[in-house]
């Protein structure tokens, strides 16, 4: 493991890294929301599934 080698990549990732516009974080904070909204519906639709189920939980 070279230490000078890894921090040399650190500091290029953190130089081409910018901040997002505003536009930009809210599309992928919609997205993000989307898909945990998503997730959870789909684990409430199988536990409904499961509740109806004779010998369900």
């Amino acid at each position: 493991m070279d230490v000078k080698y890894d921090l040399t990549s650190y500091v290029r990732v953190l130089k081409l890294a910018s901040t997002p516009s505003w536009e930009e974080f809210s599309q992928i904070g919609l997205i993000a929301g989307a898909g945990i909204f998503l997730v959870g519906f789909m684990g409430f639709v199988i536990f409904a599934v499961m509740s109806f189920l004779p010998g369900g939980v």
